[in-house]
């Protein structure tokens, strides 16, 4: 069963960084798209950044330049570099996996782009974000 753990939450000011962990287990599957989501209270999940197995990386406008995902083949981890963090980054932050993605869902990510968040399988608990100013 595949299982998405996500660590690295926490407190910071305004303009400071933090670096998500999700750790995945559970699955074999030699192709994925994986992405990052963040919900912040009385809004919508929001998809800011996905990887693709090839490397591919996409993000959302508001975070671009500022925000890197990353996975780690050897240790079956997926990462969300976070700088110049703002108070609108507060959020609970997700991490999910689409499993052996269909080729037009792996084209989005290689343009740049993000899968829709229907597509995603699997996902992790939260770990949350909060930026003060």
């Amino acid at each position: 069963q595949v299982q998405l753990m996500e660590s690295g939450g926490g407190s910071v000011q305004a303009g400071g960084s933090l670096r998500l962990s999700c750790a995945a287990s559970g699955y074999t599957a030699s192709t994925f798209c994986m992405g990052w989501f963040r919900q912040a209270p009385g809004k919508e999940r929001e998809e800011v950044a996905a990887v693709d197995s090839d490397g591919s990386t996409g993000y959302t406008d508001s975070v671009k330049g500022r925000f890197t995902i990353s996975f780690d083949n050897a240790k079956n981890t997926l990462y969300l570099q976070m700088s110049s963090l703002k108070p609108e980054d507060t959020a609970m932050y997700y991490c999910a996996v689409v499993p052996n993605p269909r080729d037009d869902i792996r084209g989005l990510v290689t343009m740049g782009w993000l899968p829709p968040l229907y597509e995603y399988n699997y996902w992790g608990q939260g770990t949350q974000v909060t930026v003060s100013s």
